[in-house]
């Protein structure tokens, strides 16, 4: 079997076609550079590519998507370089099951397999059944160490990773696609890109009044006020972001930020919904956001606080580090005292402990907020709570200069910024 190979830039997955072809010698470099570009290989009279090799090493990604001869991707395979630059890892995967030609891709009720790998032996495989007696069933995947990586080819030794999902029972003949002239014109808006981690949102916005967002459940929320709902010593000089369910030793995510006490302020939103009980239209305010404030400096960029075994190599498209929760409650916290703090809010809360000394209920009209002080320290923790259950992203504000202004965990997932009413978008 002949296969023809050809690089490119990028790739359009909406038309199934590349976007600013390459010859060899200028993908070798973009390769060498760690710059983006795509392989797509061919055989004569399939309209469908086998295979579309989707290479970024400055992210140390490499993607691999196989196609049927409907033109529907078959699998999705996701490889990380990390600190052996002879081997990638077998980071993800997807395989979609057609039960027909007439399923349309990534139909919800296609059978799939997810396979989802980390470095450390780790692992997940999860399994989709269609139809009746399906349902999903998640187990730990028992793969040999040379199942789970894969040594790394050097450029133009690729092998045709979907040669089997193809039915090829010989190697195939690799022949270089022609080169057409021709820039190709603008880059499709669609054109793949290297995986990222969950974007911050407008978090900003979520703190200027008279700003619009939805949640996605209702169709338009305004910010108010921002509610200023007390304050957090740090001595320690280490700000501790946790669920105080979770009754680890250590926290799941800590900042330094200098020795002091800090302002926490809650984000609200105003709208209106149908409240079925009572037949009406109802006015109502909830909680989107909390925030410590470093400094009254304006946060100019945002980025996701990682913990200690955050490897940001590894995050799928949307992943997100923060901490977890099982009772649906977050906390900052003084991280030189969290372990008594947690005790102290585990003992009022939890057990009940009457008249327990460091332990405020803070029944304000806000949000559940919760305040616990170390006696021997002057540490403090304050407890919020979320929307459910989870693990919810701590953002960092930098100003303009990079500098630390404000830490903010959004408890009720990320909104979506809405024009002003002129029709000119809001800032970002």
């Amino acid at each position: 079997m002949v296969v023809e190979v050809g690089y490119a830039q990028a790739w359009d997955p909406d038309s199934r076609t590349a976007w600013r072809p390459l010859s060899a010698g200028e993908a070798r470099e973009r390769d060498a550079a760690g710059l983006p570009y795509v392989v797509v290989y061919r055989t004569a009279g399939r309209e469908a590519p086998l295979e579309v090799r989707l290479v970024s090493w400055r992210d140390h990604h490499v993607g691999l998507w196989a196609y049927d001869d409907q033109g529907r991707r078959t699998h999705d395979l996701d490889l990380r370089l990390l600190d052996d630059p002879a081997r990638l890892l077998r980071r993800y995967s997807v395989g979609w099951y057609y039960t027909g030609p007439e399923m349309a891709e990534f139909d919800p009720e296609c059978p799939t397999i997810t396979v989802d790998l980390f470095p450390d032996g780790r692992g997940r495989r999860i399994e989709k059944r269609q139809g009746e007696g399906g349902g999903t069933y998640s187990t730990s995947p028992r793969l040999r160490e040379d199942e789970r990586w894969m040594d790394r080819p050097a450029f133009g030794e690729w092998p045709l990773i979907s040669a089997q999902v193809h039915g090829f029972t010989e190697p195939p003949v690799f022949e270089a696609a022609e080169v057409p002239e021709g820039d190709g014109g603008e880059m499709p808006a669609g054109c793949w890109r290297a995986p990222r981690a969950a974007q911050p949102g407008p978090i900003g916005e979520l703190f200027r009044p008279g700003a619009r967002v939805t949640d996605g459940y209702h169709p338009e929320q305004t910010v108010v006020e921002p509610c200023r709902i007390g304050t957090l010593r740090v001595p320690s000089g280490v700000l501790a972001l946790a669920g105080p369910d979770n009754l680890e030793d250590e926290p799941e995510i800590t900042v330094p930020v200098p020795p002091g006490e800090y302002v926490l302020d809650e984000a609200r939103v105003a709208y209106s919904y149908h409240c079925e009980w009572r037949k009406a239209q109802v006015e109502t305010t909830s909680a989107t956001a909390v925030r410590l404030l470093v400094s009254e400096t304006p946060a100019v960029s945002w980025e996701m606080a990682l913990g200690a075994d955050d490897d940001p190599r590894l995050f799928i498209e949307d992943q997100m580090a923060g901490f977890t929760t099982d009772g649906a409650t977050g906390c900052f916290a003084d991280a030189g005292s969290f372990e008594a703090l947690v005790s102290l809010f585990e003992r009022g809360l939890i057990k009940g402990e009457p008249d327990l000394d460091g332990y405020e209920d803070l029944d304000d009209g806000s949000m559940f907020m919760h305040r616990t002080r170390d006696a021997a320290t002057g540490g403090e923790l304050m407890a919020f709570a979320t929307t459910g259950d989870g693990t919810y992203p701590v953002w960092l504000g930098r100003s303009e200069a990079g500098e630390l202004v404000s830490v903010v965990v959004l408890v009720d997932g990320t909104p979506k910024l809405l024009p002003e009413p002129d029709g000119a978008a809001a800032g970002a």
